[in-house]
């Protein structure tokens, strides 16, 4: 360890980094650069989002939907009770610009799962998590796998927390971990028509600002290694019992049928947003490249509308179908749960192709593919990049694999 403490003289004039700098493998500049985002703006996100400035990190985007409540104050460093009602990830944002005036930081209020763009993952360098749920978990492991990204996974109750690097290509993933418990689990999250349940929506976990302390920390350490290119516990978790301080690294095997493990390459960027551009217009850059018959589909299910079988009842309603919950299933005419009807390709014959791609649930900043046979084409949707990350550095750097 003395290794790597360098001695300045006494009389050297320090600034804002000068201590971290005596580290002989640190590089400030490295960090100002970084892009990272943080996923989850709660007790993990505040004390991930606090290190990172501290650190000096350039660009963070932080995603949270959820706005502050009483509760979290007494576990949460970065929020105030004048905060209450507003939005985690905007709060979190103002107080980390707070600590390094020079951060670029841009708060997404809107759901990790269904309406954060596949450009995102491509635009940082890697993910931090500090989620509280199976279902976010996986979809960020996804797209992290699908971006070639790494994604460094926090999680905590009571007094105990785990933490895991994911690294892709070819180490193991979040899914490679899941247990059939885990899938159950994920599987109650949803009624029998594919439709999110209501009341399972907002799970209460107990936590400790100590325990999110001791496990954000060491998720920061991870991401420094990684953005240095020095060696982390990529494929290994972390697990921690603070109640004995038991704590110890386990090692995991990735799955062979893992379906978590694809890459989205070859990538097109496309200099069109998902405001304008209509499905109808999306398809014939596709069959232009792909040929005739070729077919778009989207990473996650579209709802496109809901059937009553009682009363006969048609209304189209395009949504993610993982933002949709039961609720929104309501006959308005009869009050029966109507049924849902889902598709994720897309063909040219549709009653809807001169919608706009977000008019479809399609998030802003996204991928759509192309298929046709074995043939296959991702876009990119680059033309919300620069609206929707406005003063971060913003340049794409896509690894071509």
């Amino acid at each position: 360890m003395d290794q790597e403490i360098i001695k300045l003289s006494p009389y050297a004039e320090e600034h804002r980094f000068s201590r971290f700098e005596l580290i002989r493998w640190w590089d400030q500049n490295k960090l100002s650069r970084s892009r990272v985002m943080v996923i989850g703006a709660g007790a993990l996100g505040n004390e991930i989002l606090k290190n990172l400035a501290l650190l000096g990190i350039g660009n963070i985007v932080v995603v949270d939907m959820d706005r502050i409540e009483n509760s979290n104050l007494s576990r949460s460093v970065l929020f105030r009770e004048s905060d209450c009602g507003r939005y985690k990830a905007e709060v979190a944002a103002e107080r980390a610009r707070d600590l390094y005036p020079k951060l670029k930081i841009k708060p997404l209020c809107v759901n990790a799962i269904t309406d954060l763009g596949m450009g995102f993952f491509f635009w940082a360098d890697l993910i931090i998590g500090g989620l509280d749920n199976r279902e976010a978990r996986l979809a960020i492991n996804r797209n992290s796998f699908r971006a070639g990204k790494p994604w460094i996974d926090g999680a905590i109750e009571v007094l105990n927390g785990t933490l895991r690097v994911f690294q892709p290509p070819d180490g193991p993933c979040y899914e490679c971990t899941m247990s059939e418990i885990d899938w159950q689990m994920l599987q109650a999250r949803r009624a029998c028509s594919l439709l999110n349940r209501d009341e399972m929506l907002s799970g209460k976990t107990p936590t400790t600002p100590t325990i999110s302390s001791v496990i954000a920390g060491i998720q920061c350490q991870e991401a420094l290694k990684i953005l240095h290119g020095i060696e982390s516990i990529g494929g290994k978790g972390y697990i921690f019992n603070g109640r004995n301080f038991d704590n110890y690294i386990v090692e995991f095997k990735r799955k062979t049928e893992c379906y978590s493990h694809e890459t989205f390459s070859p990538l097109k960027i496309l200099d069109c947003n998902s405001n304008e551009l209509k499905l109808s217009e999306m398809l014939k850059i596709a069959k232009s490249d792909l040929g005739e018959d070729a077919a778009l589909e989207i990473k996650e299910d579209v709802l496109l509308g809901f059937n009553c079988t009682e009363c006969g009842e048609k209304e189209q309603f395009f949504s993610s179908l993982a933002g949709v919950t039961e609720k929104n299933a309501i006959c308005k005419k009869c009050g029966k749960i109507r049924i849902p009807e889902i598709s994720h390709a897309f063909y040219g014959n549709e009653n809807f192709v001169e919608l706009p791609l977000r008019k479809l649930g399609i998030p802003p900043f996204d991928v759509i593919s192309g298929r046709n046979g074995e043939k296959i084409q991702y876009y990119l949707l680059d033309g919300d990049r620069l609206e929707i990350l406005e003063s971060l550095d913003s340049e794409l750097t896509i690894e071509q694999r």
